[in-house]
């Protein structure tokens, strides 16, 4: 895929900052209170946006929102649960995605099918961060006293398929949204410019 024009990259980098706002941040209110994006965020963000500088700041707008969510609840930022040595873990887990998504944007050939090559690596893709992210939470994160792999397989079968399923529909929602804007693109060229 080609690189997208400024205004074009502008408009994804502000969609997919406000999805995560909407979905990473779950006190904003009840009718937002969907399920994390971030996932798929990161796939979309490298597969749209491709630079590096982008992947920064949504990896610090993540921290961010997780940090601002978890002092509105009255808590330490590293006194939460979640927040253990193994959070450092996101960096490897969305750096994953981001390189699978750039990956296949510059392999995609174009169509519909091609657009489903691209979902079929966003699951892999999100496959493979789920266990990075929920391993080094199980191993190394220093909340389960006795970790073997009985119980790191029992969790992470219950527990992956669940974001698995949720990064693949944020994926297919995009490209579908994808794929009907080219639609309308192609029935609705834009004018040629005078010379």
């Amino acid at each position: 895929m080609k690189t997208l024009p400024r205004p074009a990259a502008h408009a994804v980098l502000i969609a997919l900052l406000i999805v995560m706002a909407a979905t990473r941040f779950h006190h904003v209110g009840s009718l937002l209170h969907l399920p994390d994006a971030s996932m798929a965020l990161f796939f979309l963000g490298g597969f749209y946006l491709r630079r590096y500088v982008q992947y920064a700041l949504l990896l610090g707008v993540a921290v961010l929102i997780d940090y601002v969510a978890i002092r509105q609840q009255g808590m330490s930022f590293f006194q939460h649960y979640c927040v253990t040595p193994a959070y450092y873990a996101l960096l490897l887990s969305y750096f994953v995605l981001w390189q699978a998504g750039r990956w296949v944007s510059a392999r995609r050939a174009g169509g519909l099918a091609s657009l489903g090559g691209v979902w079929l690596v966003g699951v892999a893709a999100a496959a493979v961060s789920f266990l990075i992210s929920n391993g080094a939470f199980y191993w190394f994160g220093g909340r389960y006293p006795d970790p073997n792999w009985s119980q790191y397989l029992a969790r992470a079968g219950q527990w992956g398929p669940l974001f698995v399923r949720t990064t693949a529909t944020y994926i297919a929602v995009a490209l579908a949204l994808h794929y009907a804007l080219a639609r309308w693109r192609r029935a609705h060229p834009a004018p040629a410019a005078q010379a």
